[in-house]
């Protein structure tokens, strides 16, 4: 199922009415989620991820704008007859019940033409549970399980009504970090195996890298950009992107450009062909990094941190903008920490400059 966001925004009103203080949490974002497609919604808390998840379930109405479904509007659509499912942070499962209870309640409350046999619904129920692995726990209560199991139980009585859209609002922020990755896999293949379109949102940019098809980085309401993970993640349009995706985070430095060369400090890095003189904040990923003893970029080393295949140098530099820089070097390399300085050049395309009061990318010819 197609998924289309026209001009969509929603304006909460002030608390207070004396003051016109009010909150836009989705402003005019147009969007169009292709069919089976699992779709990232990513940004900082309060950035309008969950807002726009609601809008599109219909728990929320927006402001102005409209959704389709296909070719059908449902702005106006009750959520019960939106034809989705929905899983939230928290499971909301009934303790009370068992897992095949759970499981079955959605299919209990269908009415009309929907409504099915006991045999039906039954055979549904084992279905969906053998599709996310927990059709040998189906007698086990909420208590029972597992945290990762227990979201798998939400995603199946999700799943069971055969949704159009499957909407998850930050799944998995309740499991510790084993079962997070171990769940984040499971939907992963659920959405492959089900081809349902899928609506993702969270704000660990790692998750939605992981295993996203497109993602969407939102900012205080306002969309920043849209790729596929990796492209978005090699070529930011603006500054708030470059720092919000990558582990560890892209490496600041204030700079400035002077016959299309680019300078950090005193240093002069590389050549930027095509920039007008100007100053310019310089954001270079700790991949980015090359040990080169005749290297023109000379940081101060604190520290040496070893991550088994790879090393990350802590050091510094008077111009970074963050108290330390990482980069990361493949762990063959000898680093002697003792030195007062370790020279690096750079790899043109981990080297991104911005606009310094906009902050929106400004493009280069590395020569």
């Amino acid at each position: 199922m197609k998924i289309v966001l026209q001009n969509l925004t929603k304006v909460f009103p002030s608390r207070n009415k004396k003051a016109n203080d009010e909150v836009t949490a989705v402003n005019n974002f147009n969007f169009e989620i292709p069919d089976g497609k699992l779709i990232g919604l990513l940004g900082p808390s309060g950035c309008g991820k969950s807002t726009t998840l609601y809008m599109i379930s219909g728990l929320q109405k927006p402001t102005s704008g409209k959704i389709f479904f296909g070719d059908e509007d449902v702005t106006e659509v009750s959520t019960e007859n939106r034809g989705i499912g929905l899983v939230f942070q928290n499971y909301a499962l009934y303790p009370h019940m068992t897992v095949k209870q759970n499981i079955l309640f959605p299919l209990q409350n269908l009415k009309g033409e929907q409504k099915l046999s006991k045999e039906e619904m039954l055979e549904r129920a084992y279905n969906t549970a053998k599709l996310v692995q927990l059709d040998e726990l189906m007698d086990r209560k909420p208590a029972e399980l597992s945290g990762g199991q227990q979201q798998r139980v939400a995603i199946a009585r999700a799943l069971v009504k055969m949704p159009k859209v499957l909407l998850l609002d930050e799944p998995l922020s309740n499991l510790d970090a084993r079962l997070r990755l171990q769940t984040r896999e499971e939907i992963r293949r659920i959405q492959k195996e089900t081809q349902i379109t899928t609506v993702f949102v969270t704000h660990d940019q790692e998750e939605a890298m992981s295993i996203s098809d497109m993602i969407v980085v939102m900012k205080l309401g306002v969309v920043q950009q849209i790729g596929k993970p990796q492209e978005v993640y090699d070529s930011p349009a603006n500054l708030f992107v470059a720092k919000f995706l990558g582990t560890p985070p892209i490496n600041v430095f204030n700079g400035c450009v002077k016959g299309e060369k680019l300078y950090i400090g005193q240093d002069e890095v590389m050549a930027v062909k095509g920039v007008a003189d100007q100053e310019v904040t310089v954001g270079i990923r700790p991949e980015g990094f090359q040990l080169d003893d005749r290297g023109p970029l000379q940081c101060k080393p604190t520290n040496v941190e070893v991550m088994g295949r790879d090393v990350s140098i802590v050091s510094t530099h008077l111009a970074s903008v963050n108290p330390t820089i990482r980069s990361i070097i493949n762990a063959d390399n000898k680093i002697d920490i003792s030195q007062e300085y370790i020279r690096y050049s750079l790899k043109a395309h981990k080297v991104f400059i911005f606009n310094k009061e906009t902050e929106e990318r400004i493009y280069f010819e590395a020569k």
